[in-house]
């Protein structure tokens, strides 16, 4: 058996961390085993063959007489349901089975009180004490909190280094810019203490919840901590005797909150949802649910007739069926200016790769017939150099590629509202959709010292 011997100049970084810390840090949840499907659905692969190995052999056969005699439904018995809210324009999934279900299997939809995973819940219970660990939403603020402090120490060191080398060269220092941001800085912190506002979070109403929850926590922490009981012991282990009024049973106040185009996915190309009306709780048919969805797409709601080929609502799904199929997590990306993000697995593994921004293209004869239509078309395409210049300097900052989608618009001829309303077969929908033609391109920023060759 072979030993390593470390260099003298090498440090053991495990070694130098106390136990204690080692201890007491949570448990990170197994996403390999909570995000194992990538879809809502059950798959039954049949088992590697080997011919070589007869035990291969045989079990192979048996697996594949048995699902030919007893087929295995990749669907569930009962459709998860859901319901539209027009306030919203969105789709709800109350019942958190489904919610998490949802979530852990393609990860699909938001938390309506969370910022993606619904985690409410479990921010709850750690503000009154019941659950230790961090949420991703807590991770995410002390990150942030640790990336502002750096930044303040490299400033910090680089106004050291330029005042040593205006020393060396005797130049004399002067303090009139770094007084006047001290003051400045001053002069906000009065402000924000005034209106109430916590000096880590740049947001008014995540501050005043920052200062609330914290307050409740130490009452709860104060209050569970009477009469010698602890919520939980050194090890870690649950006590079962904590006072009632934590009211350790709370109830969860969130939902999951779909888009339109995830909630179609999930009814027309999964089948696994059913949308009901909110005032009869009636389930809503796939293609009442296609026009249903494009009228709310305009703002305001327009009228069936009045619908076009061009409407954002279809062309956003065309984008998202299309990188779905694929076997890309598709999430929005309103937060770095795009319309879409690609994931490889899913938020919770890695950053996405991708940023995606839906351009509508009108190369068909039809939109040029006319000088008003042609004009219009013209309008509608219109995006000027520095608007591009915009987005792409923003994905190369968050290290994404920029992905332009074209998105081949057909003339309205090929998608008659009336058939979609009175014919209740979904192959006029998968008609409708093959006449949309997709076209990716990648836009990357050039620099010149990085790009030489």
């Amino acid at each position: 058996m072979s030993h390593i011997i470390p260099d003298e100049g090498s440090v053991n970084l495990v070694g130098t961390l106390p136990n204690a810390a080692i201890q007491s840090r949570p448990s990170r949840p197994n996403y390999n085993v909570l995000h194992a499907l990538p879809l809502p659905l059950s798959i039954h692969p049949l088992p590697p063959l080997i011919l070589h190995n007869p035990i291969s052999v045989i079990y192979f056969a048996y697996t594949y007489l048995y699902q030919l005699i007893v087929p295995l439904s990749s669907h569930r018995k009962t459709k998860l349901k859901a319901y539209f809210s027009s306030e919203t324009r969105s789709v709800h999934v109350t019942d958190q089975n489904a919610a998490r279900a949802l979530w852990e299997c393609g990860f699909f939809g938001k938390g309506n009180l969370s910022r993606s995973e619904p985690s409410w819940l479990d921010r709850e219970m750690r503000r009154k004490g019941i659950i230790v660990g961090e949420t991703s939403e807590e991770v995410t603020r002390r990150r942030r909190e640790e990336r502002r402090e750096f930044k303040k120490e490299r400033a910090r060191k680089e106004r050291e280094t330029i005042e040593s080398a205006l020393k060396d060269e005797k130049i004399p220092i002067t303090d009139e810019p770094l007084v006047q941001s001290i003051d400045a800085s001053k002069s906000l912190k009065d402000q924000s203490e005034t209106l109430g506002i916590s000096k880590d979070t740049d947001d008014p109403v995540t501050s005043n919840c920052t200062l609330l929850d914290s307050h409740n926590l130490t009452n709860a922490m104060m209050f569970a901590t009477n009469d010698n009981q602890k919520l939980y012991s050194d090890s870690g282990e649950y006590h079962v005797g904590v006072k009632t009024d934590l009211d350790m049973l709370t109830e969860n106040q969130e939902h999951l909150q779909l888009t339109l185009e995830e909630a179609f996915f999930l009814q027309y190309g999964l089948g696994i949802l059913e949308v009901e009306n909110i005032e009869s709780t009636d389930p809503v048919t796939t293609n009442t649910l296609l026009t249903l969805f494009r009228v709310n797409s305009y703002f305001p709601s327009c009228r069936p007739s009045d619908l076009r080929s061009d409407d954002s609502f279809l062309i956003s799904y065309v984008v998202y069926h299309h990188f779905r199929s694929l076997g890309w997590v598709v999430r929005s990306g309103v937060k770095f200016a795009v319309d879409y993000l690609l994931y490889n697995r899913g938020p919770v593994f890695s950053h996405a790769e991708f940023a995606v921004i839906i351009l509508p293209s009108y190369h068909h004869p039809y939109w040029r017939e006319t000088t008003s239509r042609a004009m219009d078309v013209a309008k509608r395409q219109s995006k000027s150099w520095w608007w591009l210049h915009c987005v792409n300097r923003v994905q190369s900052q968050v290290k994404k590629s920029l992905v332009l989608v074209y998105v081949e618009i057909p003339p309205p001829r090929t998608t008659v509202v009336e058939d979609c309303v009175n014919n209740h077969s979904q192959n006029d929908i998968s008609e409708m959709l093959k006449s949309y033609q997709v076209r990716e391109m990648i836009v990357r920023r050039w620099i010149p010292n990085r790009s030489r060759d």
